[in-house]
């Protein structure tokens, strides 16, 4: 289908021409006059120049990679921090493919697929959508962060929250690298991590699927209604043979690829590199002997290593090894289950990013849902001392 006939509401194929645009329906070009009058009215007030030209200093393209190459300095220019800046370049080195990736997969979505794909398969109360989210979850990364760009950008298109939610919380879990190192430290004890992570991911999106029903979360304002009969089978058919393959279509679509990267990477960027300086600073502060002093199998060592996950987490892979050093010392496999999902359950970089993009609501009732199965997954683990 060629780009001029995208609808730019709802994404799907246009057959209506209005305001120089193709629309699937009356009721999305009706829509598009309404937020084109909005807008216009906004630029009409403007007596001074807009927040964007006022803030661009605060754009994370331009700070997030300054702020980097001072964290990787931070040891040469100060020697008492060089154990916080090698902990920055380590998380950095396993966050930033992963990441990336995630910004590069989120804009293909964002430019290819249709916001009509994403509200069939990932939105609706019906208890199959949070199984395609938690698996579609489990396959798609290899780390939260990079999952985190997929998160919003699957949210912009239309997914519901309670999809959303569990899409994240399994997607830390898909890789094979975190996979082999699981199973090298645990061994085969290593795939419960796995099992009781999906485990919670689909429990809280179907108790977040409750939660919607009766407008306790905050709602998604990017899903519509869709066409009565309209098949997505036929859709994507249509779109293939109609898909011209030329080098100037595929220089657009490129280009279209990085034009979706780019605001995508102004929402997630910010909080991630806050997440690996400040996790940084603190592992490199609090010594290793507190772990096995303090976070025992008692439900208050869980509780502390709750507390302690939440504050310290940056990425499955660089917690993997603190986990097994907990188990190893305490004996507490539940609570090293709780060191690795507790700190996914609680990163303020996902936690700050939802906040802005989706509501607090969806956060605090994410933190109030799936802390305790957390707490409950990991009390069973130490009670059957796996």
């Amino acid at each position: 289908m060629p780009e001029t006939r995208r609808d730019p509401i709802c994404g799907m194929t246009g057959v209506i021409e209005r305001h120089g645009h193709w629309f699937c329906s009356e009721r999305c070009a009706a829509l598009f006059a309404e937020q084109q009058a909005h807008a216009r009215s906004l630029e009409g007030q403007r007596c001074c120049p807009t927040p964007r030209a006022r803030a661009r200093w605060l754009d994370p393209w331009l700070w997030a990679p300054l702020s980097a190459v001072l964290m990787a300095a931070l040891g040469s220019l100060l020697p008492q921090l060089a154990h916080v800046s090698h902990l920055y370049v380590g998380y950095l080195q396993k966050v930033l493919l992963p990441f990336l990736s995630g910004l590069l997969l989120g804009g293909a979505i964002d430019h290819f697929i249709p916001k009509a794909y994403i509200i069939r398969l990932l939105s609706g109360p019906r208890k199959r959508v949070i199984a395609r989210a938690t698996l579609l979850g489990f396959l798609a990364s290899t780390c939260s962060h990079g999952c985190l760009a997929l998160a919003l950008e699957l949210y912009r298109k239309g997914a519901s929250v309670p999809a959303v939610v569990s899409f994240l919380l399994a997607s830390p879990w898909a890789s094979m690298a975190l996979t082999f190192l699981l199973l090298s430290l645990f061994g085969a004890q290593g795939l419960t991590f796995v099992a009781g992570a999906l485990v919670i991911a689909y429990l809280t999106g179907l108790i977040f699927q409750r939660l919607a029903r009766r407008e306790w979360i905050d709602s998604n304002p990017h899903t519509v209604p869709l066409e009565i009969g309209w098949s997505l089978r036929q859709d994507l058919a249509a779109r293939w043979r109609a898909y011209p393959w030329t080098r100037r279509q595929l220089a657009a679509d490129l280009k279209g690829t990085w034009d979706g990267v780019v605001p995508l990477g102004r929402m997630v960027l910010g909080w991630t590199q806050l997440g690996l300086v400040l996790s940084s600073f603190l592992g490199g502060l609090v010594p290793q002997a507190f772990f096995a002093e303090h976070l025992n199998a008692a439900p208050g060592g869980l509780l502390m290593t709750l507390l302690v996950a939440a504050v310290i987490e940056v990425c499955s892979e660089g917690t993997a090894p603190l986990a097994f050093e907990l188990y190893r010392q305490t004996g507490a496999f539940g609570n090293a289950f709780a060191f690795l999902m507790g700190g996914v359950v609680t990163d303020y970089t996902e936690m700050g990013a939802l906040w802005k993009t989706i509501g607090r609501r969806t956060v605090l009732w994410l933190l109030a849902v799936t802390l305790p199965l957390v707490f409950i997954v990991g009390l069973i683990l130490n009670h059957m001392r796996v």
